[in-house]
């Protein structure tokens, strides 16, 4: 199913064994992490935070080799296919690049299904990303294990070069910026607007020439990398999608450790994805008072507003049942994980608002 690529097959050659353990048979396990981002993104936050948890609680038994930028592989095809060979122990991944080998993870792309921050992390830490897990497995023949799901920059907005979006009607016509993905390019439709995949590196290019007019990105990538300078002037925090990280480990490595050794390896994924969850929120404060302070329009939905862009995206559901393998297993898995966060946070509020 995983179809071999060379890059990857020459770094499996130069690294050796996925667990090499050192000359003084202390450290008995190495762990390979890569993330295809840079020390400023919340995907090195929480490996940071791995690393530190995973060698302290293992004491000094599993070492883990971060590595950051495209040293180890360049994508998130050939960089799944690194993790599912063993030349790569561990991979963060957004929906899109898994999207590939596994069509229903893109159910984290469906739009106004989550609310907020505290049910995001409900679902998150419960029984669905064990859902996702399961079908991953069978999907790559136990080939990648889902280990956690955490966040890599805050929610997706829309965003525009040319007007204030209060509403549906305000997207109608604009050109919006997608990933290649069919799933994002349904719900543009869906709201009026017009699909355009672009490459990330020929966004902002592509913002200067009118070749797009919007985007749907968090705010931390829009300031990263300096959109308002080629016109992005207008972010709509209509929150249609929490930007979910996939982070994937060789399940045969996995395994091959000892259980107490699984243990920490488990737990340092938990404090990872709860790195994941905070380090977005403090970054976006700074964020959103740049935009703001270079003459950026940041506009929030009322409640009806926002019910009318969640409205106009239902299509989008019932395209994903009928043309996603794995669709409605994982949507209804979805779909239950948040009515169960919803109503234990109801249950919260009685208690804690009286």
């Amino acid at each position: 199913m995983l179809k071999t690529l060379s890059k990857v097959a020459a770094t499996a050659a130069f690294l050796a064994a996925p667990f090499a353990a050192w000359a003084d048979g202390h450290q008995e396990f190495t762990i390979r992490a890569t993330a295809n981002s840079n020390e400023n993104d919340e995907d090195y936050d929480g490996l940071v935070v791995f690393k530190n948890y995973v060698e302290s609680a293992s004491n000094g038994r599993i070492g883990v080799e971060l590595f950051i930028g495209t040293q180890l592989c360049s994508g998130g095809a050939e960089c799944l296919e690194g993790v599912a060979e063993g030349s790569i122990d561990v991979y963060i991944t957004t929906s899109g690049g898994a999207a590939g080998i596994m069509p229903f993870v893109q159910v984290l792309d469906l739009p106004y299904l989550m609310s907020d921050d505290r049910v995001a992390e409900a679902v998150l830490t419960g029984d669905f990303t064990r859902t996702m897990r399961d079908m991953g497995l069978e999907a790559t023949d136990g080939a990648l294990r889902l280990m956690t799901i955490g966040n890599t920059g805050g929610w997706r907005n829309f965003a525009n070069t040319q007007r204030r979006v209060q509403g549906p009607a305000d997207m109608e016509g604009l050109k919006i910026r997608t990933v290649v993905a069919d799933l994002p390019q349904e719900l543009v439709r869906a709201l009026g607007a017009s699909p355009t995949p672009i490459p990330w590196p020929e966004l902002f290019t592509s913002f200067q020439t009118g070749v797009v007019e919007g985007s749907k990105n968090g705010i931390t990538d829009i300031m990263g990398m300096k959109f308002p300078d080629a016109g992005l002037q207008y972010v709509t925090l209509d929150g249609h999608a929490y930007m979910g990280a996939l982070w994937f480990m060789n399940n045969e490595n996995f395994l091959g450790m000892p259980e107490d050794m699984r243990r920490v390896v488990v737990d340092g994924f938990s404090q990872l994805q709860q790195a994941t969850f905070a380090s977005p929120k403090r970054k976006s404060i700074e964020a959103y008072e740049a935009f703001v302070a270079g003459g950026g329009d940041l506009y929030v939905p009322t409640p009806e507003e926002k019910a009318a862009f969640a409205e106009a995206a239902t299509p989008v559901q019932a395209w994903f049942r009928e043309n996603v393998d794995g669709g409605n297993e994982i949507l209804d898995a979805m779909i239950a994980a948040v009515d169960a966060a919803e109503t234990e946070l109801a249950a919260e509020y009685a208690s804690d608002l009286n």
